[in-house]
């Protein structure tokens, strides 16, 4: 087992990865930048080193400073977290190069998956269900053109190397199709350097489920349930849950072709296969994220599987103990991200100083978060805080456990997005699951 670990991140990851590893004996080194000097994750490390100015570019996306910094400290191994360099295949091979444990898969797998044409190839291959649409990258507007006309429209152009909902157009005919492509391939060109696109008939009204993977690097493969996050605004998740409201049948088949993309690309580590699925029951591959999920702590709550524990261990060489018959799913867990954000103003972020702060807490209530009263949370960096969790006997105490988390929950300094989820769990559409990744421009913004 490791001795000592890098977390090359920030945030409440960071934290998360910091009492993970205190928990397993093993020593940890923050790298934090000038913009987080007064940050929690510098505070619980064993050691932490100054990797740059605020600017990501110039701190946490610096490959040679956090390289360095993981050389000069001693650390065996690298964790990412989620975000910034966490599926960046040239990270993860100069990590490779260097001899430093990547706490996490391959840069071959990372780039293989990361580019979501390549990933629809491979899926296609393994007899994964995938939506309809190009094999490959588009070459040019007459092709799309083509394809459109083939699957039937609504289409959606998307870029190869990109993520977080940036680089994906929708269009409704041939007319828009120009426009779409165009604007996708601009975007990706300016978001990921990298303005490769493909095309893929458009599902509407899905829902967004994802499956969570672990696997070792002995072959073994397991899932441990689903995550609905169809509760998005702009592609971006808000809340999500576990198990989801999905026919057994639905679920076993997304079961299958989870491991066996998984399988498709000997994978090891922990991950999530994503899909989408629709009014009928059926189910289209979208991508696999070669990290921890942000929403990793729904599929804890309900697996008391600690995933950063299992994903440590993996990478140090180490065999899964847990076998999928070993795998119980009990009861229900919701997670509501906490931003710094004013919803009211098309949620533009809220940077300052918290002047007052109160967690909620009770049974299965669980906070993972990285702020404190009189922290300033800086405008650098994603606007999420904090991340609330419960879990309850079914649903509907879930629902009502989070509720009255939320209703104690106290942030003044800042404004958050805690009104507005409390919002988003009184609807009707939210309480009966009668809901798609519509939902937020739909029942909210209408």
């Amino acid at each position: 087992m490791f001795k000592k670990i890098l977390i090359a991140n920030r945030g409440e990851i960071a934290v998360r990865v910091i009492r993970a590893c205190r928990e397993m004996g093993i020593k940890t080194v923050a790298v934090y930048s000038t913009g987080d000097k007064d940050a929690l994750h510098k505070e619980l490390a064993d050691e932490a080193i100054c990797i740059g100015k605020a600017s990501s570019k110039d701190s946490y996306l610096n490959i040679s400073n956090i390289l360095n910094a993981t050389i000069l400290s001693g650390a065996e191994a690298i964790h990412p977290g989620y975000g910034f360099l966490s599926e960046n295949a040239g990270f993860a091979k100069m990590c490779e190069q260097c001899n430093i444990n990547f706490i996490g898969p391959t840069s071959e797998m990372i780039e293989n998956m990361g580019n979501k044409a390549k990933a629809k190839e491979i899926m296609m291959a393994a007899g994964v269900s995938i939506s309809p649409g190009s094999e490959g990258i588009l070459n040019n507007i007459e092709e799309a053109k083509i394809l459109g006309q083939e699957v039937g429209y609504p289409v959606m152009i998307k870029a190869s190397g990109g993520g977080g909902g940036r680089g994906m157009r929708i269009a409704y005919n041939e007319i828009e199709l120009d426009h779409a492509y165009n604007q996708a391939k601009s975007e990706a060109e300016m978001a990921f350097k990298d303005d490769r696109i493909y095309l893929e008939k458009f599902i509407e009204e899905p829902r967004h489920i994802e499956v969570q993977i672990l696997a070792d690097k002995f072959g073994n493969a397991i899932h441990l349930g689903e995550r609905d996050c169809s509760i998005q605004r702009k592609h971006q998740k808000m809340i999500e849950e576990s198990p989801a409201l999905l026919d057994v049948d639905v679920k076993a088949a997304i079961y299958k072709d989870a491991v066996i993309a998984a399988k498709a690309v000997n994978y090891f580590s922990a991950g999530t296969v994503e899909f989408l699925v629709d009014k009928y029951g059926k189910h289209y591959f979208i991508e696999m994220n070669t990290r921890i999920q942000v929403e990793h702590p729904v599929t804890e709550m309900v697996s008391g599987v600690d995933l950063i524990k299992e994903q440590i261990k993996i990478a140090a060489g180490e065999r899964l103990e847990i076998k999928q018959d070993d795998i119980r799913l009990t009861g229900h867990a919701i997670e509501c991200r906490i931003n710094a954000e004013k919803p009211e103003e098309g949620f533009r972020s809220s940077p300052g100083l918290i002047t007052r702060l109160f967690f909620p807490g009770g049974n299965g209530v669980r906070i993972d978060s990285c702020v404190y009263t009189g922290y300033f949370v800086p405008p650098y960096y994603d606007s999420m805080i904090c991340k609330l969790i419960v879990h309850g006997k079914d649903r509907d105490e879930a629902i009502h456990k989070m509720q009255r988390a939320l209703g104690e929950f106290i942030i003044e300094g800042i404004d958050t997005n805690i009104a507005y989820q409390f919002k988003i769990l009184g609807t009707p559409e939210y309480q009966n699951g009668k809901f798609t990744t519509s939902f937020i421009s739909t029942v909210m913004e209408e």
